[in-house]
């Protein structure tokens, strides 16, 4: 069954052939500049001199409305800027968007937009259809480093005479007129789903013809995969999406050691140890690799020019946070790297459509690096400092959101972004410094922290009180409970994951036998309602001072933690 606007085949729908889940307009010019981007990256990866099994190109349609919306343009300027010669995309321009004709709206002329960018650009009669395969052939022959544009002019609900031509043809009205319109172009009365016999001979030589050529390609890459045994190995890892497991991935990694660091710093250690374990992982930013710290040293960069090449795996996206999250999503479509984006956490809002969307894909190879995660960003102030965010990420289905307490549940959070099969994850990371909780084990706290919540201290007396945190916020847990023996300290780095646990281990971490519980987070406090009766959190916006004071003065520290739980009856 194929929904009403086509999914990519996920547990809820599986038709063949749905390349990736668009939805809203502009996605699909952004996601297939993502698959550009993932064609370009695995033929300067895996194509030899001897044997070239990756040189296709990506087609995406398009029409009036997907270039009106932003991303389109935020994309098509990255597109061009790394020169995606193998990108092509036909603009339907039948001049209608939904409430009006397109002239309505706009005035531009999208060619010379796109030619402006670095785009080499077309313009026939979308009607003709030797002019569309000449078009097609010309873009697909000039590798001139030029994405392509194909402007195909086209007449809206052609034949149709009650709204040719017009707005009206978009969408249900012309229904109506359908049987007639039939008629007027020559289809046989009454046959719903006529092909006529000069579509069927066009197409009789087409299956033949495409066997040769996947023949011909499969026996490239049996030649290819004989001569190059490590790199078909990696490449049908990659393309499996197989990595080593969590619990075997936190084991290879290193103790940290780390002493009091933000978990943005944690994470830069991390992702090169990520980037070791898993070839096929890639990491890009827009414009805050040096702040998000998710560069992957040695990796080179990607793109074309200065001292980048297609083989790079760290992206430069620009100030494009939108077509940054589509273009990720695209390179997840694409089927073969895992790839990670980052910006400040108050940014996710710029792409929170193009999250939805992974998440309801499911694209468990897209994951995203937002720092700066709370009030204790400090000076830059309420505009950088994020409160309702991490909440807002946590209230999507299938998407992981992951807060980490220290440098050992970060290495979890990570590990955790590329195990998960269901859907994307979000790493939200620190600005500030985080004390370590080094009492505990590293691989108890790595452990622990892959089953989304676990106990960071232990009661020494008859339990009556559970004190829960997340992130930033855990140490100070930590330190309020230290005087009170009959407190148990549970770190919930990540709510979905816990919830994803059996029922016995949610019982063993929060005993339904204790009732008196509170919990803690720099951030809105409503979803911790679910889990404690009371919530020291951030339910307004911050102000500008250095991040320390910030916190104190809106309640994040141990001293108004123990005067909140001495309130608690």
């Amino acid at each position: 069954m194929t929904p009403g606007h086509p999914e990519f085949p996920n547990s809820e729908h599986n038709t063949p052939g749905i390349e990736c889940t668009t939805g809203p307009l502009g996605q699909g010019v952004a996601n297939a500049v993502g698959f550009a981007v993932s064609e370009k990256m695995a033929a300067a990866k895996y194509n030899t001199d001897d044997h070239t099994i990756f040189d296709h190109h990506i087609f995406a349609l398009a029409g009036d409305g997907c270039f009106q919306e932003g991303v389109s343009a935020e994309a098509a300027a990255f597109a061009a800027h790394e020169k995606l010669d193998n990108l092509i995309i036909m603009y339907d321009a039948n001049e209608v968007t939904l409430d009006k004709m397109a002239e309505y709206t706009q005035s531009e002329d999208i060619l010379k937009r796109y030619e402006a960018y670095g785009w080499e650009v077309f313009d026939i009669d979308g009607h003709d259809l030797d002019a569309v395969q000449a078009a097609v052939q010309a873009a697909k022959s000039n590798n001139n480093g030029k994405p392509k544009f194909i402007k195909c002019n086209t007449i809206i609900g052609k034949g149709m005479e009650e709204t040719e031509g017009t707005n009206a043809a978009h969408g249900e009205a012309g229904v109506p007129y359908v049987d007639n319109a039939k008629k007027n172009i020559g289809l046989p009365d009454g046959e719903k789903w006529y092909v006529s016999e000069g579509t069927r001979d066009f197409f009789k030589g087409v299956q033949a013809k495409n066997k040769a050529t996947y023949d011909e390609w499969q026996n490239t890459y049996s030649a290819w995969k004989k001569a190059n045994p490590d790199m078909a190995k990696e490449l049908e890892a990659a393309i499996a999406d197989e990595t080593p497991s969590a619990e075997e991935m936190i084991k290879q990694i290193p103790a940290t050691e780390a002493s009091a660091e933000a978990t943005r710093v944690s994470g830069n250690k991390i992702i090169q140890e990520i980037a070791k374990l898993v070839p096929n992982y890639i990491s890009g930013s827009a414009d805050l690799h040096g702040s998000c710290r998710n560069y992957i040293n040695d990796g080179g960069n990607f793109g074309a020019g200065f001292d980048k090449s297609y083989a790079g795996r760290n992206l430069y996206f620009g100030i494009r946070e939108h077509a940054m999250g589509s273009i990720l999503n695209g390179i997840a479509y694409h089927g073969i790297f895992k790839a990670s984006g980052s910006t400040f956490a108050v940014f996710v809002d710029y792409f929170r459509p193009t999250i939805r969307v992974a998440a309801l894909a499911e694209l468990n190879r897209v994951s995203y690096v937002l720092t700066h995660d709370s009030i204790g960003v400090g000076e830059d102030g309420p505009t950088h400092q994020p409160v309702e965010t991490v909440s807002g990420l946590r209230v999507f289905p299938n998407l992981n959101v992951w807060r980490p307490s220290d440098a050992e549940e970060t290495v979890a959070a990570f590990v955790s972004s590329v195990t998960h099969k269901e859907g994307p994850t979000a790493l939200i990371f620190s600005r500030q410094n985080m004390d370590q909780n080094d009492a505990m084990d590293y691989m108890a706290r790595r452990e622990g922290a892959l089953k989304g919540a676990y106990v960071a201290k232990k009661e020494t007396a008859d339990l009556d009180l559970i004190i829960m945190a997340t992130g930033s916020e855990v140490q100070h847990a930590l330190k309020a409970a230290a005087d009170l023996p009959g407190a148990r300290v549970v770190s919930m780095p990540c709510m979905e994951v816990f919830e994803a646990q059996s029922d016995d281990y949610k019982e063993s971490v929060l005993p339904s036998s204790c009732t008196k519980r509170i919990a803690m987070e720099a951030g809105v406090s409503g979803l911790w309602y679910k889990y404690a009766s009371k919530v020291v959190g951030v339910d307004r916006f911050g102000f500008s001072a250095p991040g320390d004071i910030v916190m104190k003065e809106l309640g994040m520290s141990p001293e108004n933690l123990s005067a909140q739980i001495a309130s608690m009856n």
